[in-house]
């Protein structure tokens, strides 16, 4: 391949004065740049972009972790963050995991071996204190409530979103509700269930473990979810949905074996995506694409900083 040495041969110019063409010093004159640039396309010159990347310590390239890219939640996230991506002149590089601790590790590693700049962690398997080891590689930032002085990370406060949501149910007069959510570890669904059991506690309601249901993340977990109900005894009369898909794939299912909503079922999905207007859900809007966004301005900061984003419950016709 030619390089910088053979073109400043063929132009009969300094390696010095390539080097200035090549990135667009203005100090050359317009015989010697039109010499170059003559060079470039006889020799059909590409520029060794691994090369610029070891000179400027920077490749402008951002490593993206999700478990599922088809999943509106993370596909919203995705969205503040490639817009952001776009204005500041930098690519992505997606990473799903399906919650795979193996596939974060290689994102990490990628880091660490300074192929990307920094790493932006929607939703993470691994432990903290393997995310804690690659610090001193890159930013790493995360989408949960951290509050480390060494991380920086946005996110809602689900807890607090959790327990509004329930006295909000509770106050229309309900006392068996349950939960569907994607999966039961993870920071964000132990704050729920801590927030579930606070509730409970507070005003003596019995705790019906089957009333938590996991591994909701699609339209279709949405029947898989009746289904469970209808074979308890003493089912649920309201339940908190952890997603807009899951709560749109309920209301169908309510709607075709004719159980009332909200008569005998009331549901509250989250996220406010399309689908919730469209079948009048009642939901809790959490700003995804801001989200997304102060995640990336966050990974190309060199400053620390976590922020929490306000979200609202919009009442509509399912409670």
């Amino acid at each position: 391949m030619t390089n910088i040495k053979d073109l400043a041969k063929m132009a009969g110019v300094s390696v010095t004065t390539v080097s200035r063409v090549l990135n667009h010093h203005p100090y050359v004159s317009e015989e010697k740049r039109n010499a170059v640039l003559k060079a470039m396309e006889d020799s059909n010159y590409q520029k060794n972009i691994n090369a610029v990347h070891l000179s400027t310590g920077k490749t402008r390239l951002i490593g993206v972790v999700l478990p599922f890219s088809d999943h509106p939640y993370f596909a919203l996230l995705l969205k503040g963050i490639a817009k952001q991506a776009l204005e500041n002149n930098y690519k992505l590089v997606l990473f799903q995991t399906e919650y795979l601790e193996s596939r974060e590790i290689e994102a990490l590693e990628m880091l660490k071996q300074k192929q990307i700049d920094s790493l932006i962690i929607c939703s993470r398997a691994c432990d903290l204190s393997v995310i804690e080891e690659h610090l001193q590689y890159g930013n790493i930032v995360l989408c949960e409530n951290i509050m480390k002085d060494n991380i920086s990370s946005t996110f809602v406060n689900h807890y607090e979103i959790f327990y509004e949501a329930l006295e909000f149910l509770y106050q229309k007069g309900h006392r068996r509700i349950g939960y569907c959510i994607g999966r039961l570890s993870g920071t964000n669904s132990h704050k729920r269930e801590r927030a579930y059991r606070d509730f409970h506690e507070k005003y003596g309601l019995a705790y019906h473990h089957e009333y938590v249901m996991d591994k909701c993340f699609y339209f279709e977990d949405g029947e898989k979810v009746m289904n469970k109900i209808k074979e308890m005894d003493n089912p649920p009369t309201a339940l908190l949905v952890t997603g807009d898909q899951v709560a749109a794939g309920i209301v169908v299912c309510c709607q075709r074996q004719n159980i009332s909503i909200p008569g005998k079922m009331s549901i509250i999905g989250f996220d406010n995506e399309p689908i919730a207007k469209m079948l009048n859900i009642t939901t809790i809007e959490i700003p995804l694409v801001e989200m997304g966004k102060n995640l990336f301005l966050q990974a190309i900061s060199s400053d620390i900083s976590n922020r929490e984003l306000s979200v609202k419950l919009i009442e509509r016709g399912t409670v």
